[in-house]
């Protein structure tokens, strides 16, 4: 399984996002993730800007509505070229069945490497906490459990992996297969402030932990040498 840091374009505008790629050496094109504030404030055609420069692109955009609607979302978003797409496990089996009908080709196609994106299901916000959990989303099962069993209900919809805490990513892969994608976002370097995210882990301690993703934004976007920041958090995650 390739490992990889994927860096969250949190920007507001076009502008912003291209300069701080415009950062990084010619030959170095990191894998990036664009979500809400930057695809609703652009549209779809920052995603095909920002492909014509040479990157692979987490397109995250948390899909949740019933099934026939996120279907035809999921086969509207794959035009665009992306390498990664994702919606919520809570939306439940038969929207994941849908969104992964959306993504598949005319000739039936639908396995990674075969043109279509991975479709990847978020279990649990890592801004979520274990009292949040219980006292607004009235659930009193525990956290752990919560996430496995969104997991399992990606693996068995058909999904490729899910979005999960790093804290979770091990007992993903005991639960779902060494093969089912973990993508982790609340990465946080061990000098860096933890900002608004509650399940974090620095990127030396995830690549140890089963994350096969870590995707890192703040720590690496609001640095004062963003590039070095990437690659420190590249050499922490994969050992080197």
């Amino acid at each position: 399984m390739a490992k990889d840091v994927i860096i969250a374009l949190d920007f507001p505008t076009r502008e912003e996002t291209l300069a701080f790629l415009d950062q990084f050496p010619a030959g170095e094109k990191p894998f990036v993730k664009i979500g809400m504030e930057l695809f609703y404030a652009e549209g779809p055609q920052i995603v095909r800007d920002i492909k014509a420069r040479g990157h692979k692109i987490f397109l995250d955009l948390k899909l949740h509505d019933i099934p026939n609607t996120v279907k035809r979302a999921m086969n509207v978003l794959s035009r665009l070229d992306v390498d990664m797409v994702n919606l919520h496990a809570a939306g439940a089996s038969e929207m994941m069945k849908g969104a992964l009908e959306g993504l598949t080709r005319p000739d039936g196609t639908c396995k990674p490497g075969s043109g279509r994106p991975l479709l990847i299901a978020v279990t649990q916000l890592t801004s979520t906490d274990a009292a949040a959990l219980k006292n607004e989303l009235l659930s009193d099962v525990p956290m752990a459990e919560t996430v496995m069993s969104y997991a399992k209900n990606a693996a068995d919809s058909g999904l490729d992996g899910v979005v999960c805490s790093p804290l979770e990513a091990a007992l993903v892969k005991e639960k779902c297969g060494e093969n089912f994608v973990t993508v982790t976002p609340g990465i946080r370097f061990a000098d860096s402030a933890v900002g608004d995210q509650k399940r974090i882990m620095t990127p030396e301690k995830a690549g140890k932990s089963g994350c096969d993703y870590i995707v890192v934004g703040r720590p690496i976007t609001q640095a004062e040498d963003p590039v070095a920041a990437y690659r420190r958090a590249v050499r922490d995650f994969l050992g080197q």
